[in-house]
């Protein structure tokens, strides 16, 4: 009797097809939690200590599927870096809805570079991410984070929802190019 191989769909093995649909599901949730965050935030929700409790748990989410590969010590410090730059998001937006510039500034200063530190950092740990498309692709995703506060707060609900749309797609494409650099740099 033959035994039979593992299909891999166009050239992709189970273990990569895992981890594409693991940073999918993981950067998916990063941008709906975040989404969340800013709705709640914004209009006062009564949900807002859960729903950042929830936001607040996918630096770990994604300390745990990349310590598989990386192993505790770099997983820990891109949880850092996450975390790091939900915070600043979180301070950001409130200075947002406060109309206090002088924060405001300072922390979309601060988290725009929090943003380079982890492009710098995926540069650093894989020779296939490269620094300057992540930091474009973050900056990227920082921009459609910032188009959604600003509808959100002219009360422009539909085109808050299409800029979320655009959030999504741009997610999962940096899912996408996490996927490829790791899948490339283990052989996967």
């Amino acid at each position: 009797m033959v035994k039979q191989q593992a299909m891999k769909p166009n050239g992709l093995s189970p273990s990569a097809i895992a981890l594409i649909l693991a940073l999918r599901r993981l950067w998916t949730e990063h941008v709906l939690w975040t989404r969340s965050f800013l709705i709640s935030t914004i209009m006062d929700n009564p949900d807002l200590e859960a729903v950042t409790k929830r936001l607040l748990r996918n630096p770990a989410d994604f300390k745990t599927q990349l310590q598989t590969v990386y192993g505790p010590q770099i997983a820990k410090q891109f949880e850092n870096l996450f975390t790091e730059h939900l915070s600043i998001a979180s301070e950001y937006i409130n200075a947002i809805k406060a109309k206090n510039t002088e924060v405001m500034k300072a922390k979309r200063e601060a988290w725009y570079e929090n943003a380079t530190d982890i492009a710098t950092f995926l540069g650093e740990i894989n020779p296939n991410f490269n620094k300057m498309a992540w930091e474009q692709m973050l900056f990227e995703h920082l921009a459609f984070t910032e188009k959604q506060v600003a509808e959100l707060m002219k009360e422009q609900y539909a085109k808050s929802i299409a800029e979320f749309d655009a959030t999504h797609l741009q997610a999962l494409r940096m899912a996408d190019e996490m996927a490829r650099g790791i899948i490339a740099q283990f052989g996967l």
